[in-house]
């Protein structure tokens, strides 16, 4: 498994590697003690989460308090997205800053988004499906969102874009006013 370290270490991008042949190819997508050597602890997915979104649906971006935090595993089955981490720790040197990488079924590129961030994609194409692994089951009690147009963000998605949102999303605090990790 390549793993590569981004702007904000702490998101880790990991591609599995892909055996082909004239059968088609092969790939080991998850292995419990390449993801623990990879990001340097143990790591414990308890639920798996998977959507199917048209082009210009955004989803996000997405967090869970404390005590139900939620480190997560994202990588695109089908189709793409431009997938976005955001350091929501207010104590943290890199509050605010974000690391946007685009996901594929080409690419096959996983995202590791640690507890902490925000998180949110657009689907690129029709179709796309995601399939993302939490460390943590969801409580709606713990959930909360930021604006995915906060101008202080900046965020890198396409110009002119008019996104597909959740009402949730569509309402969703800018990040000065939402409420974070400390």
């Amino acid at each position: 498994m390549q793993v590569e370290r981004l702007h904000l270490p702490a998101v880790v991008r990991l591609t599995p590697r892909r055996f082909s042949d004239d059968r088609g190819w092969f790939s080991e997508t998850y292995n419990q003690r390449a993801i623990d050597e990879a990001l340097g602890s143990e790591v414990r997915f308890v639920q798996d989460n998977h959507s199917r979104s048209a082009k210009g649906v955004l989803r996000g971006l997405h967090y869970q308090l404390p005590p139900h935090a939620q480190g997560k595993l994202v990588r695109v089955l089908r189709g793409a997205v431009l997938d976005v981490a955001v350091d929501i720790r207010r104590s943290s040197a890199t509050f605010g800053q974000w690391v946007a990488v685009e996901l594929t079924e080409e690419n096959q590129a996983q995202l590791w988004i640690p507890a902490g961030f925000a998180h949110g994609f657009l689907s690129l194409v029709d179709g796309t499906e995601v399939l993302y692994k939490t460390t943590d089951f969801w409580v709606s009690a713990a959930e909360r969102s930021i604006r995915w147009d906060d101008p202080d963000l900046a965020l890198p998605w396409p110009k002119g874009l008019e996104p597909r949102l959740a009402p949730k999303d569509a309402t969703a605090p800018l990040l000065s006013s939402a409420e974070v990790f400390l």
